[in-house]
Parts: structure tokens; sequence; C-alpha cells
């Protein structure tokens, strides 16, 4: 697969400001919304790289991190050793009580995230992007959140040996850093369960990349009849599941921009040195 290398300004984007500085990092304010479906009303600062890289994990606290459609991270999301972890209870996907997927809740538009990840023995993940906080009205008036994943595109986390959503999908679009259910990572160069595997997704004004352990893995465009095509071929079709089709089909909203996410999937997994540099 080609390399696509953007070239990147000093920015002004979203929320936040920070001027282009040549050689020490520095802070950045950050708006985020502390409480769920809210808008982004508070703000934190955070450290900038010289290379315009945003730290959104200090390794410390979940500053800026919250469940998704919660106002606090559910309590099976720990900090340990430096990492973002989930303490799995094998029961599979949960929204409810201590468990359910977590965001950090700023919405990014054009961006760059990089992270590192580990998972257990057979275990499951993912990382969100362009996610939104989507209720629907239900026929008694109320609503309901949907699930993180009706609305965003994933890059699988996965322990491809051991767990069996890695034989299921077409063409091994299911295994780590693929574009879950449609795109399968090329090459499929992850490392086994227990070592640290590093990930990039790169979303550029529709074009997005996904990495893996340093090479592009995953190349697609959004909001493109290519785009269509794709979802319409997996189970998010509109036959399937058409709200999962609308809303991934004009994934990102009117604005086109949304939240990252990282996934209960009832498994052990670990993220770190979580970062995101904003593109013009």
């Amino acid at each position: 697969m080609k390399k696509i290398i953007y070239g990147v300004s000093c920015f002004l984007m979203l929320s936040f400001m920070v001027s282009c500085g040549p050689t020490e990092s520095t802070d950045v304010s950050l708006a985020y919304s502390a409480t769920a479906g809210g808008a982004e009303t508070d703000s934190l600062k955070l450290p900038i790289d010289k290379d315009g890289y945003i730290t959104i994990f200090d390794g410390k606290t979940f500053n800026g991190w919250r469940g998704y459609g919660k106002d606090k991270v559910p309590g099976k999301w720990t900090i340990e050793d430096g990492c973002i972890k989930f303490n799995g209870s094998g029961g599979g996907e949960a929204q409810d009580g201590d468990g359910g997927d977590i965001i950090f809740a700023h919405k990014f538009k054009n961006f760059e995230l990089e992270l590192e990840w580990k998972v257990a023995k057979g275990s499951n993940s993912g990382i969100f992007y362009l996610a939104q906080e989507y209720w629907s009205e239900q026929e008694d008036g109320t609503k309901r959140l949907e699930p993180i994943y009706i609305s965003a595109p994933e890059a699988q986390v996965l322990d491809n040996e051991n767990h069996p959503d890695a034989k299921l999908g077409k063409d091994n679009n299911r295994q780590s850093m693929s574009l879950y259910d449609m795109i399968p990572a090329k090459p499929q160069n992850s490392k086994p369960y227990g070592e640290w595997n590093k990930a990039k997704v790169m979303v550029y004004k529709g074009t997005v990349i996904h990495g893996q352990n340093d090479e592009n893995v995953v190349e697609y465009h959004l909001w493109t009849q290519q785009w269509t095509d794709m979802l319409q071929a997996s189970k998010f079709s509109q036959e399937k599941w058409p709200l999962a089709f609308e809303l991934l089909n004009n994934c990102g909203g009117p604005n086109r921009e949304g939240y990252i996410g990282l996934q209960d999937h009832g498994d052990d997994v670990w993220f770190r040195n979580i970062r995101v540099k904003v593109l013009d």
C-alpha cells in the first residue's frame, strides 16, 4: 500500500489555540464535554510537543476521558503502570454498570492519532473515531443510547491467533487494525498477545489510513460511493441494520468530526502513549 504523507502547518483548530514553537514543548487548552451529550464547555491543559502532538492521556489520570454516554469513566477501566487498562469479565460487550466504552470527550475533525496497545490471550477490543453519542427515540417517548460502533468506524484490536473473530468476516477483515468488517489490514503484522503494538489512525478530509507497527495497512475514503458500497457489503448494510447504515454513511455528523473511543469487549486490554496531532 502506498504511503501518504501530508504536510502540516501551524494550526488554529476547533476550540484550542497554540503557537508553533520551534523546539520547546508547551501546553494547549482543549475544550471537552464533561457530561454525556453535553457541549464542550469545560477545558483542560494538555502537553503538546514540538511536532504538534497533543498527549491526551497523561499516564496518571483520566482527565478529559469519560464513559460513552456517561459522566465518568466506568470502574472496570483503570490506570495501571502508565496505561489505560480494561479489566475484562469475559462477559462480552457491556454498556451498563461498571463497564462500557470510553471516549476522549473532545471532537476531532482532521487528525492523526497514535497509541500503543496490547491484549491478553484471546482478547478483543477496538479503537473508534469520529464517534457520536446518539440517542434514538423509542415508541414510548423515551430515548435510548445506541452503541458507539453504529456511528463510528472501528480499527480492530485483537489477538488474531486466539480470538474466534479473527476467522469471521471476509478475507480477514476482522483482524487487528482492519477497518472492522470492511477492509482487512495488509500486511497483517500484529504482534502476539502480551506484546505491545503501535497503532496509527489518520483522518484527513475524508481520507483514512490505519497504520500498524510502522506500516500503513488500510486506506479508504469516507463520504464517497466507495464508503457506501463497503457499508452495504458489511454487517452494517441498509438491509441488515438501517440505523447503523444511516449513521455510518454520514459518520462525523454534519461537521464531520467526532470522539476517539476505546472499546469494552469484555476482555483485558491495555493502551498507552495516546497522542493526537490536529491537521489543517
